[in-house]
């Protein structure tokens, strides 16, 4: 049994290696500028906070920015690394209590002198929570330009458990996620991350256009599938 968690292990570190490979780009805080080019890595945040609190004077500002005051509040945040116009799902193991009490929104940033964030948008209040969405960074000769959320209307709320919300958006009855009584519902929050722009190179970044031909298939919903059979496969050699 030994012998096969240390080959487990083995693999899972060849396979950080290999992501790392190739990754020329110094910069890990998400609060500093960064000049990329495709392989590299890049690395921005997700802040969670009530909607107002991401404004000033009535001016949204960075997360990086002095100006705004979220560590004073119960404001959460997460931090990414994904490759440059590599098709990526990243997720957030929390429960919709958490993220609604630090205030139900999120905002996507980074960089410091273009200070680049999304706007602030609707993840989850005390009876429902969205798990699924879709980033797009645009970049411009390999400076992060923006941070776009898209949306794709409500098609695919017809699953058990699901609800539309403002035409937009399907969301979960958290009374329906695991952890709840009766909850049978993984209630992660799932974005698939995405790319358009130029990198320093002047490549053009295209992954964007293969989410959007391909948006009918849910990144998240194929990491669920794959992470229910590599758990069974993981414990099946415990």
């Amino acid at each position: 049994m030994a012998d096969r968690t240390k080959f487990v292990f083995l693999i899972l570190i060849l396979m950080m290696m290999r992501a790392q490979a190739g990754d020329k780009n110094p910069v890990y805080s998400p609060c500093s500028d960064a000049k990329v080019q495709k392989g590299d890595g890049f690395t921005f945040g997700v802040a969670f906070s009530s909607r107002d609190s991401f404004f000033f004077n009535q001016t949204q500002l960075s997360p990086c920015d002095i100006g705004l005051s979220l560590s004073q509040s119960n404001a959460q945040l997460a931090i990414f690394r994904p490759k440059i116009d590599e098709l990526s799902l990243v997720t957030i193991n929390s429960s919709s209590s958490t993220l609604s009490s630090a205030g139900g929104y999120m905002v996507a940033f980074a960089g410091r002198q273009y200070a680049a964030r999304s706007i602030p948008v609707f993840v989850a209040d005390n009876t429902h929570i969205i798990t699924s969405f879709t980033l797009v960074l645009e970049f411009q000769k390999g400076t992060l330009q923006n941070l776009v959320w898209k949306k794709f209307g409500c098609g695919s709320c017809s699953s058990a458990g699901l609800v539309c919300l403002n035409n937009t958006d399907c969301a979960v009855q958290t009374s329906q996620c695991i952890g709840n009584p009766g909850g049978n519902i993984t209630c992660d929050l799932g974005i698939q991350l995405a790319f358009s722009g130029t990198d320093k190179n002047d490549a053009v970044l295209n992954s964007w256009y293969e989410v959007a031909n391909l948006r009918q298939y849910s990144l998240f919903g194929l990491y669920d599938n794959l992470r229910n059979s590599l758990t069974r496969q993981f414990n099946s050699l415990l």
